[in-house]
């Protein structure tokens, strides 16, 4: 049989993805409460990076050591992917020795050549088109704190980027809509638009999209690869901050999400980072831990 990857949310069914929620919120408790077993006991997790982490890392590293296996960590220095061996070759011979690896890249197509020629799960830990692992973090948060995400409505504020495109295929998953609020020429996938314009509204307007949303997600203006790019974004993006200004708008149990790093004073105001009344950013960053425990698991079943 062949691996199963977990690329986009396309590779999974709605069940599937729910069910991953439900094991990641039963391994937090489990973890918490010291009852957690180690159901990847011996198996040995490949972690290639191309891209800088902290959460990433962290997250993965810690969460194979608490189900029993463990990681390797490749950067560009540590592998012949920085002196130039083709992606396939590495991935042929990457899976003949370890037992599920994740990537976290720069172009999207490169991870799916990847997981073409692994023989083992592949799981996208970011590209610059997809990021379905801070995804699986974000609907778990929701979920905790507030149910179901079904009827809910989610509000997008700022870069029509790679969170953006996980939260448009996202929106469909669970049963939620999504108002997307880009300046001109930063809107998201053409192609994930069309293909989901039953659940999506865009707008250039925060306020519009944020009148009356349950969850109301940022991200930074200029992500890593970008920051030639950092004085436009700037300019292009007054006006985009999330503040309690803006959250007001919001329904009055309405909660707040940034997958970090932040920064502070620019896309989000240093106050509404801090205020518990709406920012569950520290649970969020938390479960990315959780949650690709049970995605790790499920992929190893």
């Amino acid at each position: 049989m062949a691996a199963r990857h977990f690329l986009t949310f396309a590779d999974f069914s709605s069940a599937e993805l729910h069910q991953v929620i439900d094991r990641a919120i039963e391994l937090k408790a489990q973890h918490r409460a010291g009852t957690a077993g180690k159901p990847l006991d011996g198996k040995v997790l490949g972690m290639i990076f191309e891209k800088a982490s902290t959460r990433t890392r962290v997250s993965f590293e810690a969460g194979m050591a608490q189900l029993g296996g463990s990681a390797i960590f490749l950067s560009p220095n540590d592998s012949q992917l920085g002196r130039g061996e083709p992606v396939e070759d590495t991935a042929r011979v990457l899976s003949r020795m370890v037992d599920i690896v994740m990537v976290r890249t720069f172009g999207h197509d490169k991870l799916e050549t990847f997981a073409r020629h692994s023989t083992v799960p592949v799981i996208n830990a970011l590209t610059d088109s997809y990021h379905p692992c801070q995804l699986l973090a974000d609907i778990q948060t929701f979920v905790e704190h507030r149910g179901s995400m079904s009827g809910k409505t989610v509000a997008w504020v700022g870069d029509g980027n790679n969170m953006a495109n996980s939260y448009i295929e996202a929106a469909a998953h669970f049963d939620f809509q999504l108002r997307l609020a880009c300046p001109e020429g930063y809107e998201p996938d053409a192609d994930l638009l069309a293909r989901y314009s039953d659940r999506l509204q865009l707008t250039h307007s925060p306020s519009e999209a944020v009148r009356g949303a349950h969850l109301v997600v940022t991200d930074t203006w200029a992500s890593m690869g970008q920051e030639e790019e950092k004085q436009q974004r700037l300019a292009a993006f007054a006006g985009y901050q999330v503040d309690h200004e803006l959250m007001a708008l919001a329904a009055p149990d309405a909660l707040f999400m940034h997958c970090l790093p932040a920064y502070r004073g620019m896309e989000v105001s240093h106050e509404l980072m801090e205020d518990p009344r709406y920012s569950v950013i520290w649970d969020e960053a938390e479960n990315r831990l959780h949650a690709q425990k049970a995605l790790m698991e499920f992929l190893l079943a």
